[in-house]
């Protein structure tokens, strides 16, 4: 597909897009049609502790995947994110002239992950909300390395679907099924930092019943199916910091 005619489409498909699930159907798009098998928006990480399971906003990426590295904890130590964390600029790279690049720090096991689900090329857009929250739309693959007119033209593609997301979800903001209680949040909040029902209880002097019965409640409530989608819904929303 030539340029010009590939933006006019992605472009007309963005557009159009009357829900987050669209946005990402049309991001997914994207992805296939710059040869990328991935794409995934996500907030940026502040803290070492931050697991990829927590930050996701949208993704394609396989469940295996994101499971298998958070249990090897490996985005506190990518050498990658520190440079997207401190820069405004989109980037790419191969996972060869990462592990060139990075011969010391690169984990082995990090790479022998990449490898096996075919993420041998990434195109990264740092993004911001108009609240000032940091976001990075990602895309994954194995294909040839991008060169710089296809990371300019991904980098515009990534500000127009970030740009209709940013609208669908401030509007949802006025249409969430029912607001949380401060109970509600206070569980909400704390299960974000990764305590678990009985450590919670013990912060706010409940019994991890009571604790999990709030817990299902703002479940229901933001029309979610389990806690990671709801911690990621509510501090997507800004209910929670």
């Amino acid at each position: 597909m030539e340029k010009p005619e590939r933006q006019t489409i992605l472009s007309r498909t963005i557009s159009t897009a009357n829900s987050q699930a669209d946005v990402l159907a049309a991001l997914e798009q994207t992805a296939h049609a710059f040869d990328f098998s991935f794409v995934t928006l996500l907030m940026m990480p502040t803290r070492p502790e931050d697991l990829l399971a927590r930050l996701l906003i949208q993704t394609t990426l396989p469940s295996q995947f994101v499971q298998e590295f958070d249990q090897s904890r490996f985005l506190s130590v990518s050498p990658v994110m520190p440079l997207l964390i401190s820069s405004m600029l989109p980037r790419t790279w191969t996972l060869e002239s990462a592990e060139m690049l990075h011969r010391e720090s690169f984990p082995k096991d990090l790479a022998q992950l990449l490898n096996r689900f075919g993420m041998k090329t990434s195109a990264v857009m740092p993004l911001h909300s108009l609240e000032g929250e940091r976001f990075l739309l990602q895309f994954d693959g194995e294909r040839p390395p991008v060169g710089q007119s296809e990371l300019n033209e991904l980098g515009m593609i990534a500000l127009h679907a970030f740009d209709v997301f940013e609208k669908l979800r401030r509007a949802e903001r006025f249409t969430l099924p029912g607001p949380l209680s401060a109970r509600e949040l206070e569980v909400v909040r704390w299960t974000a930092q990764g305590k678990t029902s009985v450590e919670i209880g013990r912060i706010l002097s409940l019994s991890d019943h009571t604790v999990n019965a709030h817990m299902t409640n703002a479940i229901k409530k933001m029309d979610c199916v389990n806690r990671t989608q709801l911690v990621a819904k509510a501090i997507r929303l800004g209910l929670i910091n």
